[in-house]
C-alpha cells in the first residue's frame, strides 16, 4: 500500500462529526496507529474488532481486583481497547474491506466489553466495600448502556421510515399531477425532494433558510422547523461545534463509558462519577426524545400538506364526458350527426327498428300522440290463399276435425279464444 500522510488518513477516515472524546482523545492516536497497521495486509477490520473485545476483557480482569493500581492499569486497557475499536472502522474505510457481517460483530462486542467491565468494576468494589450501591451502579450501567444503544437504533429506523413515506407520497402526488394535466413524464430532478437534515450534513456551515432558497423552497422536507424555531440558538451552538467535527450531541454512550470506566477509576471516585454521567446521558437523551417528538409532528404536518388534492385532481378529463360520462356535456350527444340514421342513398338495407305490436284495434284507443307511426298492413288475397294452401298439404290428418267439443282449427294463425300465445305462462293451463 502506498505511503500515505498523516493528512490524508484523517480525511479519509475520520467521520465529518463525532464523539468529542474520539476527536480530541482517540482520533489523534488512532490515525498515527492506522498508518502502521495499514501495511500489513493480515491486519483486517475483523480482527482488529477481536483484539478491541480481548483487551476489552483484560480491562475487566483488572477491574474485578479493585486496588488503585489494577484500576489505573484497567482504565487504560479500557482506552487502549476502545482506541482499537475505532480503528476498525477506520481501517475498512481505509482499504475498502468492510463488510456487513463486520458492522455487526463490532456492535456486538462493544455490549460484551460493557457488560463484563461494568460487572467488573462493581463487583470488585463491593467485594472490598460491601457497599451494596456498587450492585445497584452496576445495574444502572448496563440498562443506560442498553437503553441509549437500543433507543437510538430505534430512532433512526423511525426517521427513515417517515423519509421512506413521505418520497412515497411525493412522488405518487407527482404522478396523480401529471395525469391530471395530461403531461408527459416530469423531468428527473423535479422528482426528487431533499431533506434539510441532508443538506445541513454536507454543509455544516450554512444557513437552513439560505439551503432551502438553493434547493428550491418546493423540493426540501424539513423535519426539525419547529425544533430550529424554538431554540434558534441551537444552529450557531451547533456551527461552532462542527468546525471541530464535534457533534452537538455532548452526552452520548462514549462519554458515558469513558467516565464510568476511565475517568472514575483514575480518580478514585467510581460511585459519584457513575450517577453525575448517569444524570447527563438522561439529561440528554431526554432532548433527544424531546426533538425527536417535535420532528413527528413536523412528519405530520408535512404529510397533511401532501394529502392535498392537487388542484385538477378528481376533475374528468374532456376526452371521457361521452359515453358512461356525459353528465357534464351540454345537450344529447347521440344528437350528433354521426349517430344519426344514414341517408337511403348511403345504406340502401337499413331498416329502423320496429316499434312493439299492439293488440288489434287497441292502436286506435291510443291518443294520437302515442298511436305507432308503423302499422302492420294484412296480408293481400293472392298471398293469403297461398298460405292457406301450403297448409293444408301440410297438416295433420283430422286436425282440423272437432274432438271432444274441441272446435277445428281451420286456418294458420287462428287460436281459440284465452289459449294465448306458446311461453304465455298466464294463458297455459
Amino acid at each position: 500500500m502506498a505511503k500515505l500522510s498523516l493528512r490524508a488518513v484523517q480525511k479519509l477516515t475520520c467521520k465529518k462529526r463525532d464523539a468529542w472524546w474520539t476527536v480530541i482523545l482517540v482520533d489523534p492516536v488512532a490515525t498515527r496507529m492506522l498508518i502502521v497497521m495499514a501495511r500489513f495486509n493480515f491486519i483486517t477490520p475483523n480482527r482488529v474488532t477481536w483484539a478491541a473485545l480481548f483487551v476489552g476483557l483484560g480491562s475487566a480482569g483488572f477491574f474485578l481486583k479493585g486496588d488503585m493500581q489494577s484500576l489505573i492499569i484497567g482504565a487504560a486497557l479500557y482506552h487502549l481497547s476502545f482506541i482499537l475499536d475505532c480503528i476498525d472502522g477506520k481501517l475498512a474505510r481505509l482499504k475498502g474491506n468492510g463488510t456487513v457481517f463486520g458492522g455487526w460483530l463490532d456492535y456486538v462486542f462493544d455490549r460484551i466489553r460493557v457488560l463484563f467491565c461494568a460487572l467488573a468494576l462493581m463487583g470488585g468494589q463491593y467485594l472490598r466495600n460491601g457497599d451494596e450501591r456498587f450492585l445497584l451502579a452496576a445495574l444502572m450501567v448496563v440498562f443506560l448502556d442498553m437503553l441509549r444503544y437500543v433507543d437510538a437504533l430505534q430512532i433512526y429506523k423511525m426517521r427513515m421510515s417517515m423519509r421512506t413515506k413521505i418520497e412515497k407520497v411525493t412522488r405518487e402526488r407527482q404522478e396523480a399531477e401529471r395525469a391530471a394535466a395530461a403531461e408527459g413524464p416530469a423531468e428527473p430532478e423535479a422528482q426528487q425532494i431533499r431533506f434539510m437534515e441532508d443538506l445541513l450534513r454536507e454543509n455544516p456551515e450554512a444557513e437552513a433558510e439560505l439551503l432551502k432558497e438553493q434547493a428550491g423552497a418546493g423540493h426540501v422536507v424539513d423535519l426539525h422547523a419547529q425544533f430550529r424555531h424554538r431554540f434558534p440558538w441551537y444552529l450557531r451552538v451547533r456551527q461552532a461545534l462542527l468546525r471541530s467535527r464535534i457533534r452537538p450531541h455532548l452526552i452520548s454512550g462514549i462519554e458515558f463509558q469513558m467516565f464510568v470506566f476511565i475517568v472514575g477509576p483514575l480518580i478514585g471516585q467510581i460511585l459519584l462519577t457513575t450517577v453525575i454521567s448517569a444524570i447527563l446521558l438522561g439529561i440528554f437523551e431526554l432532548v433527544i426524545m424531546y426533538k425527536f417528538w417535535l420532528s413527528t409532528r413536523d412528519f405530520t404536518q408535512v404529510m397533511a400538506d401532501l394529502a392535498q388534492p392537487p388542484s385538477g385532481a378528481g376533475s374528468i378529463a374532456p376526452h371521457l364526458h361521452r359515453g358512461r360520462h356525459r353528465r357534464g356535456v351540454a345537450g344529447d350527444p347521440l344528437a350528433a350527426p354521426e349517430f344519426q340514421a344514414p341517408p337511403p342513398y348511403e345504406d340502401p338495407g337499413f331498416q329502423p327498428y320496429p316499434e312493439p305490436c299492439l293488440p288489434y284495434g287497441a292502436a286506435d284507443q291510443l291518443p294520437l300522440e302515442q298511436q305507432p307511426t308503423q302499422v302492420f298492413q294484412p296480408l293481400p288475397e293472392p298471398a293469403y290463399q297461398q298460405m292457406t294452401q301450403a297448409y293444408q298439404q301440410v297438416r295433420t290428418p283430422g286436425y282440423d276435425q272437432p274432438v271432444q267439443g274441441r272446435p277445428a282449427y281451420g286456418a294458420p294463425g287462428a287460436m281459440p279464444a284465452g289459449h294465448g300465445y306458446p311461453g304465455d305462462r298466464e294463458g297455459v293451463g
